[in-house]
């Protein structure tokens, strides 16, 4: 927690540090509007390159495949909207570094190799087939915890 603390306290200064010689050079007003055309420029871009991985994590499920690339990236692209919204000309630099495809799915790789980052297929639902039997069942007739299934019919009387 103490490094974090630090990190953030150092961000904060250089960021000061960095637009107030920004402001020194081309006057107040134009760093502001800078700071502001890079939010609604960076955002905009976060939306669009955030379409574009949607589109291909779907495409990657269609195949069957793992989307890891895919869901690594949209998680750098959150970091990237979220640094893009964060005035200050430093942490526009890194968003717009985080939106660039190229580094996004180098980092996406390096994560997923590093095993920091463990994706399980299955969860709730992960069967292939829908009636498709559980590990461990005998088949028909069994039920998952071991016990007998008794099939038959009954009739409501009133």
């Amino acid at each position: 927690m103490g490094k974090l603390l630090l990190l953030l306290v150092g961000l904060i200064l250089l960021e000061l540090t960095v637009m107030i010689e920004v402001g020194s050079v081309i006057g107040a007003l134009p760093t502001v509007g800078l700071l502001v055309l890079t939010a609604v420029l960076g955002s905009s871009l976060v939306r669009s390159e955030g379409i574009k991985t949607l589109f291909s994590a779907q495409q990657k499920m269609q195949q069957g495949e793992m989307p890891g690339r895919e869901v690594m990236g949209g998680m750098m692209l959150a970091l990237a909207g979220l640094l893009l919204i964060i005035p200050g000309f430093v942490t526009d630099f890194f968003g717009i570094l985080l939106l660039q495809p190229w580094l996004r799915n180098r980092l996406a790789d390096k994560l997923i190799g590093s095993n920091q980052f463990r994706m399980q297929m299955g969860g709730f639902g992960a069967r292939q087939q829908p009636f498709e039997s559980a590990p461990g069942d005998d088949g028909p007739g069994q039920s998952p915890r071991g016990g007998n299934t008794i099939e038959g019919e009954f009739e409501r009387k009133e």
